[in-house]
């Protein structure tokens, strides 16, 4: 799926997180890997030396790219370094077109003060405009599973659910993992228009079709489940819960009087989920 893996770093211990498992896949996938560092232009960076004028972010993205590069090269995985200069997250985005990448790989917390990371802040923004798939990864105290057993896709039927869920199938055929699907019914406020019963038929029938996709698609193992709850939080209790290895998700979904934006629940899943989070913005066919 992926030959050329692109992994923002920085230093912190999140980016770390995210490039230690982008390493297993790109071993995995026999890929090369390029570690990148911004030097954000939107800060102070120059300081004089003697007679010199020394840019010293970029002088520290040196150092961390080299860093990152040894645990590359210690994992026989070949990668690249660059260190460039801009806005984080749109230098990050520019550079990832440019290269052609297939993935991004970004820790999604860093740490504020005056050693400040860059890396976390601007891993929402990466997963709205980048325009191929975006992998978020946060720093935890558990190991990550690689290759992945189990694989959760929530949609809502909307068409940019069905790209998230045509991307969760490939990698769970891929990991020959298996593939949850999920649809969670949203609680609703002071009654409904909208029969639950009926609500809960239409659900099941959305995770039919979803499972005969999947199926299509070679997925062996799958499993479907209707949860009704506030979404983003049945989705990350559905994933600690069933012990799911993967949450892949798209960042648009569809509107309606009984409906919330996949989009903005994306954002929230990805604070909160204990696993990575793989997204994809990317349009369906038409």
């Amino acid at each position: 799926m992926y030959d050329r893996i692109l992994v923002p770093v920085d230093g912190s211990d999140s980016a770390t997180a995210a490039l230690d498992h982008a390493l297993e896949i790109a071993g995995d996938h026999d890929a090369t890997v390029t570690l990148l560092y911004v030097a954000d232009t939107n800060e102070p960076s120059q300081t004089r030396i003697g007679t010199d004028v020394v840019d010293v972010l970029e002088s520290e993205g040196e150092e961390v790219v080299s860093d990152a590069r040894k645990r590359a090269v210690d994992r026989d995985v070949p990668a690249t370094t660059d260190v460039v200069q801009g806005a984080s997250h749109d230098a990050i985005v520019d550079y990832a077109e440019r290269k052609d990448v297939d993935l991004v790989v970004v820790g999604t917390h860093g740490r504020d003060g005056l050693e400040r990371y860059v890396i976390g802040s601007v891993a929402e923004r990466v997963v709205n405009t980048a325009p191929m798939p975006v992998l978020t990864v946060r720093a935890t105290d558990d190991a990550l599973t690689y290759p992945y057993e189990s694989v959760l896709v929530p949609t809502d039927g909307s068409d940019h659910a069905a790209v998230a869920l045509q991307l969760g199938a490939e990698v769970a055929t891929r990991n020959d993992a298996t593939l949850n699907l999920l649809s969670v019914l949203e609680d609703q406020l002071l009654g409904s228009l909208t029969d639950g019963t009926d609500r809960e038929s239409r659900a099941v029938d959305l995770l039919a079709d979803a499972e005969s996709m999947a199926a299509d698609m070679d997925v062996v193992d799958i499993v479907t489940n209707v949860e009704t709850g506030s979404i983003p939080r049945e989705i990350t209790s559905y994933a600690d819960r069933e012990g799911i290895d993967l949450i892949v998700m798209g960042t648009h979904g569809r509107t309606g009087l009984d409906e919330r934006l996949l989009g903005s629940i994306t954002e929230r899943v990805l604070r909160t989920a204990s696993v990575p989070v793989l997204t994809t913005n990317q349009q369906p066919e038409a």
